[in-house]
């Protein structure tokens, strides 16, 4: 993450004005003043029209890459400068990507109404019970994991295409029977609002302003994803290389996901240790390493279909293809510990006062896990799990394969052989 950069002087140069689609009108007297006194206002081209009889100085859109305008920000450090935003800058906007070069000191913020709150008012919903999700410019699949009987969801889009996209993948994930309402242009003299069922949605147009409210509700087939760890097997595409989902729980349990960590899988398989680390938290991340191309292939899709397409895929076998990886916070290993090298990488890799859990069903990697447990200590368990199924007429027990699970913590001051 990038650093602010050295603050030259104490007194704010940089104000960030929050703008909606009522232009100038929406404005208080501080933030018209701002405008007017500003040298240069940067914005999008919206943005400078809106403001455009306030602005006085030297009217500047934003550059393509982003970056270029970023930087043009920075080498006007000292002047007044004006950023023109939508709605609050902070929320999803484009003050949290200057806070990471700018110093707060440097810096005077005016927000106004985010698009989600303007959206809440006009639905009559109460702001902290509702799910908040920028789609603008991100992938449609991240409102997977919000998909509840009876929530209510927000869903800030990218364009016109956006509603018709979202109730599409409602329709095919069996919420067809959700009311998606559509609001457009929030605040200014083109607002509109429709509702419509996800199923059938035929909305001709839709302002590429808009906010998507979805009542959910789940048909017999949706794909619903609860919250806790140890997900149904078949909601995963496996090709049988998949930790079930009792060990898959108690897994989850042992790696402790903690806040903006970073995972490790090492032998992912179909990628469900990786997916259902990274579906505990948004802050979490995780690289899914695989050998397979087949199955590296299917974890990608099945990142996906839960929602988590930000879930890296490194298609290649440790321990070669773990060289160069950001170093973890927790590693897994479910598949090929038992390859020379592989545990002493995922060792050698993992953060000081980092978890790693490695599973085992066969003898060969139990040896490796025993020894490892002799030599560094940590904790054994082994999970044995039988499932009744039909014996003649009659029901009986049918044992799965035990798994001999390994956890250890790799103490904060360990220099490494």
């Amino acid at each position: 993450m990038s650093t602010p950069d050295p603050t030259p002087s104490a007194a704010p140069w940089l104000t960030i004005v929050g703008i909606g689609e009522d232009g100038l009108a929406g404005l208080g007297d501080e933030a018209k003043a701002a405008i007017g006194a500003a040298e240069l206002v940067f914005g999008g081209a919206r943005h400078l029209e809106l403001a455009g009889a306030a602005i006085r100085g030297e009217a500047c859109a934003w550059l393509s890459p982003f970056e270029r305008s970023v930087a043009a920000v920075l080498a006007a450090r000292g002047r007044p400068v004006v950023v023109l935003a939508s709605g609050d800058p902070f929320f999803y906007g484009v003050g949290v990507t200057l806070s990471r070069r700018i110093a707060r000191a440097e810096m005077h913020v005016i927000p106004a109404p985010s698009a989600f709150s303007l959206a809440a008012s006009r639905m009559g919903w109460a702001l902290q019970e509702t799910t908040c999700v920028s789609l603008h410019g991100r992938p449609l699949d991240l409102i997977r994991p919000h998909l509840h009987p009876g929530s209510r969801i927000l869903a800030l889009t990218s364009d016109s295409d956006g509603p018709a996209a979202l109730a599409a993948l409602l329709a095919a994930s069996g919420f067809g029977a959700s009311a998606l309402t559509v609001l457009e242009a929030l605040g200014g003299p083109r607002e509109r609002v429709s509702r419509h069922r996800a199923e059938g949605f035929a909305l001709a147009y839709a302002d590429m302003l808009n906010v998507c409210a979805v009542e959910v509700v789940a048909g017999e087939t949706a794909r619903v994803l609860a919250y806790t760890p140890g997900l149904a097997d078949d909601l995963f595409e496996h090709d049988g290389q998949i930790t079930k989902r009792e060990v898959r729980a108690l897994t989850l349990s042992a790696l402790a996901p903690r806040h903006g960590e970073l995972l490790w899988d090492i032998g992912a398989g179909s990628g469900s240790i990786s997916i259902e680390w990274m579906l505990a938290d948004p802050s979490l991340k995780a690289i899914a390493v695989e050998g397979h191309p087949e199955r590296a292939a299917r974890i990608a899709r099945n990142a996906r279909n839960f929602g988590v397409p930000g879930l890296a895929v490194v298609e290649g076998t440790a321990p070669v293809a773990l060289a160069g990886l950001a170093a973890p916070d927790a590693v897994f290993i479910g598949g090929g510990g038992s390859e020379a090298g592989v545990m002493e990488a995922a060792i050698a890799g993992l953060k000081p006062g980092g978890r790693l859990v490695a599973n085992a069903v066969t003898t060969e990697m139990e040896a490796v896990l025993l020894a490892h447990h002799a030599r560094l200590g940590g904790s054994l368990i082994r999970i044995d799990i039988a499932r009744a199924a039909p014996v003649g007429q009659m029901t009986g027990w049918r044992p799965a394969m035990p798994v001999t699970q390994w956890r250890w913590v790799k103490p904060a001051n360990e220099i490494e052989d």
